[in-house]
């Protein structure tokens, strides 16, 4: 399960930090989140293809906490028109 991609780069960053700080930061990030430890290690092995996701409210906070932009914690990207494209496409449909 190691290999395969995930969702999610919660393990990205977690894996970058020396290992002191890595053990201190999964003993306190589920109490960040408000989750159990096992809550909190089930969103970090979400696999991309999942359609198991963390809760936005979740997503917020981890983006936070690693100094990451919106959108940022997501291994893959996320295509949508607009939705003023959508309302027009659907016009010319009528």
């Amino acid at each position: 399960m190691h290999n395969k991609a995930r969702k999610y780069k919660i393990n990205d960053f977690l894996l970058r930090l020396p290992v002191p700080l890595y053990r201190e930061a999964v003993k306190i990030i589920p109490g960040v989140l408000g989750v159990s430890t096992n809550t909190f290690h089930n969103y970090r092995n979400i696999l991309i293809n999942d359609i198991q996701d963390i809760p936005h409210e979740k997503v917020i906070l981890f983006e936070k906490l690693f100094d990451l932009k919106a959108g940022g914690l997501i291994n893959k990207e996320l295509k949508c028109k607009t939705l003023t494209e959508l309302l027009q496409q659907e016009e010319w449909t009528r």
